[in-house]
């Protein structure tokens, strides 16, 4: 079995959970990370739905990549399912990534699925600032997932200006 790879544009980052052998900055073309999935267990209820991270179209995405040793693919696509596909809200791809140093992989990525009904769309940064800064979930407070993902991307060396702008508005609501 031949390695492979797996982008990370989120929490995958900082946070992988799985065994590998290599770790790159990668861009991918074609998708934008983006607060599009709404989410009603772990950062937001039914009730009251936050927003989290998907990839969704267009632009492109500095996140990465993470070549896997080909002997543990099953182990880790069974973790990555359980992880991503809670609510079969994204939609796994084989995406061509460009790594730092040059090198074209493809590697397995996790795409917002439009035509879920927990897509949320290309939203107003003020529109998901006020949708986050009221949802709560299992896993905490929607507020602080934006705020420690925009923290982490920052010590990474990445800018993601939709993110921080919604992280600005967030700042400035709590301030109040």
């Amino acid at each position: 079995m031949s390695d492979f790879w797996v982008f990370g544009y989120g929490s995958l980052m900082w946070k992988p959970g799985f065994a590998h052998m290599e770790t790159a900055r990668a861009l991918l073309h074609g998708y934008r990370r983006a607060l599009c999935i709404h989410s009603n267990v772990h950062r937001g209820t039914p009730e009251q739905p936050g927003l989290v991270l998907g990839l969704d179209r267009g632009g492109s995405c500095l996140g990465l990549a993470f070549r896997v040793p080909g002997e543990l693919m099953d182990e880790v696509l069974v973790y990555l399912r359980a992880r991503e596909m809670i609510n079969n809200v994204y939609v796994e791809k084989h995406l061509p990534l460009r790594l730092a140093d040059g090198r074209q992989v493809t590697a397995l990525a996790y795409v917002a699925d439009r035509s879920h009904r927990q897509y949320a769309g290309a939203l107003p940064a003020i529109e998901a600032a006020a949708i986050v800064g009221r949802a709560s979930g299992q896993s905490g407070a929607n507020t602080e997932y934006v705020m420690s993902t925009v923290d982490h991307l920052r010590k990474m060396g990445i800018r993601d200006h939709r993110l921080e702008n919604v992280a600005a508005l967030l700042a400035g609501l709590t301030s109040i």
